[in-house]
């Protein structure tokens, strides 16, 4: 079990956390036809809103009840009324997702309270769905938002008793927050190959995917229907990935009876084996032929592979179920974590191949890169490759200097596989072979051990 750290520092440098707000607004992106909303000022909203623009390149439909100096101090209310009314006129969305920041959180308004008084005073609001998600700024990071605001869909949404009883071949799988939407889509895939039917939440893969619609729209285009998640509670089993969505998954038990299985990780063989078993427990078919050909590629990867991994140091700084995610599988691969970062405790840190997790930031990931091999974090962490001259494996939110973030898979057989390549790649990129730099001519060879004279057994080696 690693020791975690926590380093007394004045201030963050180069911070590694991003904000709750922006993981409850992301996980509303995964909802169809949904206007997420910001409770606060126009500048929490919009600094969300760059980074998701940057990461994903599309359009998002991010709002705010533009809070200022005034209502800050006498109170919300009124805004996040007007907010709302004016959306249900405008865009009318299929869902309106409400996040708190900190600004109002740190006035300590009675969000629940003003809610019910604006549904009761604006009867036009009663068609309208109203997710409501407390993601102070100061408190956790994305993954703790993402959690929260799934949560409350589950509370708000589903239905404790839907019509027409359970669906045996129905699942609800809740996603965690580092997943981009090809992983969604390849997990989609793979449910589906055993005949089971899938309630995804949230889901990406339809609505950040990168497809262009044919008539502008204001709200969400694609990810999981609003009905969809009504009859979640007509599920087998819900399959839920991640620590940061246990608390929304037994929310979903508790409101529907629907049993939950966990799972730390999706990237690796073994935790590709657990998952694939169970669907084929749940459905009661055999592993599909296709799947089990992709399990063989990936063993035939990891072969090819192994040899640029062992002995490898390795630093990561990532949100802690992500962290819990890649640094495992680093270790399946025979790398060494060296170095461990994240944004705060968590229970998915319990696993973890390291010695120690320091809670920090990109800063402190530098300072303990040394004698590393490769850096693993978001794409705030360049600076510190460059600096250090360490090879960086863009991870997590946001990547903005890269394209094709979202489409780029790295759960199940296929996206393991490609994860192995991508990384070894990288290793083969930045690393000397037989005393050969990539820039290094043939002709200017240093002279290995190999090529001496030196004496083996008492004879002279030629």
């Amino acid at each position: 079990m690693a020791k975690l750290i926590h380093l007394q520092k004045a201030a963050a440098t180069n911070p590694l956390k991003m904000s709750a707000p922006l993981g409850g607004a992301l996980a509303f992106m995964g909802v169809d036809g949904c206007a997420p909303l910001f409770h606060g000022s126009q500048g929490c909203t919009a600094f969300a809103l760059v980074l998701m623009v940057r990461h994903f390149r599309e359009s998002i439909p991010l709002q705010t009840t533009a809070m200022n100096e005034v209502t800050t101090i006498l109170g919300g209310a009124d805004n996040l009324e007007q907010a709302l009314v004016n959306l249900r006129a405008r865009v009318k969305p299929k869902l309106i997702g409400i996040c708190t920041t900190g600004l109002t959180e740190t006035r300590g308004e009675d969000f629940a309270g003003d809610l019910r008084l604006i549904r009761r005073r604006r009867p036009e609001l009663a068609d309208t769905p109203l997710v409501l998600v407390s993601t102070p700024d100061f408190s956790g990071g994305i993954e703790e938002g993402w959690g929260k605001a799934v949560r409350a869909m589950v509370r708000e949404l589903v239905e404790e008793a839907p019509p027409g009883g359970k669906i045996s071949r129905q699942i609800n799988v809740l996603a965690p927050c580092y997943l981009t939407p090809g992983d969604i889509e390849e997990l989609r895939e793979m449910i589906g190959a055993f005949g089971l039917e899938p309630i995804l939440l949230p889901d990406l893969s339809g609505s950040l995917d990168g497809h262009v619609p044919d008539t502008w729209i204001a709200t969400t285009f694609g990810g999981a229907p609003v009905e969809a998640i009504r009859r979640m509670g007509r599920s087998a089993v819900t399959l839920v990935v991640g620590e940061h969505m246990r608390y929304a998954a037994q929310a979903l038990t508790d409101k529907t009876g629907v049993p939950y299985r966990y799972f730390d990780r999706l990237t690796g063989l073994d935790a590709t084996d657990q998952w694939v078993a169970t669907l084929a427990e749940i459905s009661g078919q055999p592993v599909p032929a296709r799947l089990r050909r992709q399990r063989s590629q990936l063993v035939d990867a990891m072969l090819d592979g192994h040899f640029f991994f062992g002995g490898k140091r390795i630093a990561i700084a990532a949100e802690p179920d992500l962290l819990r995610a890649l640094g495992g599988w680093f270790a399946d691969m025979g790398a060494t974590l060296a170095a461990a970062v994240t944004t705060g405790a968590s229970p998915a840190l319990d696993g973890l191949p390291a010695e120690e997790v320091v809670v920090g930031d990109l800063a402190d990931l530098e300072a303990r890169s040394g004698g590393c091999d490769l850096l693993v974090t978001h794409a705030h962490g360049r600076q510190a490759s460059q600096r250090t001259g360490i090879p960086l494996l863009r991870a997590g939110f946001p990547i903005f200097d890269r394209l094709g973030v979202a489409h780029e898979v790295s759960v199940g057989y296929r996206g393991t596989r490609d994860l192995v390549f991508r990384v070894a790649n990288l290793f083969m990129a930045h690393e000397d072979h037989a005393g050969l730099s990539p820039h290094t001519p043939f002709g200017a060879m240093p002279q290995a051990p190999f090529f001496n004279q030196t004496k083996i057994g008492g004879s002279p080696r030629p």
